[in-house]
Order: structure tokens, then sequence, then C-alpha cells
């Protein structure tokens, strides 16, 4: 039976470092979904830190952008995948829309979250989801951003609803926004 857990708070707030302490605590094996794009030299050396954190809980590691249902089907032998992060998922999506001169809406980004979550359904273990909440700062000051707010903002509302828990990390402490089945 399926689990889903949503990992949320600010950049830098000890999500990613817990979300994995709680993905380790369970039985494995595991994968890591990495759905950041490497683009220039200070994300490759981020990855490298990432991978070498997770060197000794022998974690299976796929990298995945954009087609997170896809890969998360591919993974039904692993009892537990950590999803790191919805906020580059949603990034992902609205770039490369834009590069086909089309735009993200949120009725499409319900769509791609369903998709996941259909995924998540289907998967015999648990798969934790780790997201940045990006409503707690000032408004954006122009429209991209704001859509992107909105975006990741609906994606968020969307897993966190089909979710059996969300924690949520501030300065690396968590708080138990919704608790459930283990």
């Amino acid at each position: 039976m399926s689990r889903i857990v949503l990992v949320t708070g600010g950049s830098r707030g000890g999500k990613s470092a817990y979300a994995q302490k709680l993905a380790e605590s369970l039985p494995g094996p595991r994968t890591f979904m990495a759905t950041c794009p490497v683009i220039d030299d200070e994300m490759r050396e981020r990855v490298r830190k990432h991978r070498q954190a997770r060197r000794s809980a022998q974690w299976q590691t796929i990298e995945e952008a954009l087609d997170v249902a896809a890969a998360l089907r591919r993974t039904k032998q692993q009892r537990v995948v950590l999803v790191d992060c919805v906020t580059l998922w949603v990034n992902n999506l609205m770039y490369e829309a834009e590069r086909s001169g089309k735009t993200v809406s949120e009725s499409q980004i319900v769509r791609h979250c369903r998709h996941v979550l259909a995924a998540c359904r289907e998967h015999p273990g648990t798969v934790i989801f780790v997201t940045n909440e990006v409503g707690m700062g000032i408004v954006p000051e122009n429209a991209l951003s704001r859509r992107y707010r909105d975006l990741v903002g609906r994606a968020n509302q969307i897993i966190a609803a089909a979710s059996d828990e969300v924690d949520l990390v501030v300065c690396g402490q968590v708080l138990k926004i919704k608790e459930g089945k283990r």
C-alpha cells in the first residue's frame, strides 16, 4: 500500500536533509529522484555533495526533470522514493513550455500533479516529496515570477491534499502539519 509524504518549508531550512533522514529510517531499497537539471558548475558541485551525503545508505539515483509520473512507475521495486523537488519540477515544466512559445496554466499543473499522484498510488512503498513553501514572502514584482509562485502553490496544495503526512521544516525543526498512516 502506498504512502505519500510532503516535506515543505523555506529555502535552506533543512527540508532535504530531513526528507533524506526520514527515507533512510524506512527499509530500502531507496531511489532519489532528482528534478534539478545541472546547468552550471555551482549546481554540479551541489549535486556532487548531495550524492556524497547519500552514498552510505546505498541510494539509486534517477534524474528526471519533467516526467515524474513515468519515472515513479519505473521505481516499483523500490520501497522508498524521494522526489527532490516539486519546486524545480514546476520550473522545468514552465521552462519547457516557454521554449515552445507556450505557458503552463494552473489547470495543466493540476493535471500533471494528478498523473504523479496516480503513479504514487500504484507504488507499493513510500513516496516522499520535497518542495519549497513559496507563499510566505512578498508578492513578486513581475508576471512570470507571480505565475511561478501560483503554480508551485497549486502543486503544493494538490500534493498536500493527497498526502498521508505533511511536514513543515523551519530552521531545521519539523512541525507536523498532517499526520496519517505509517
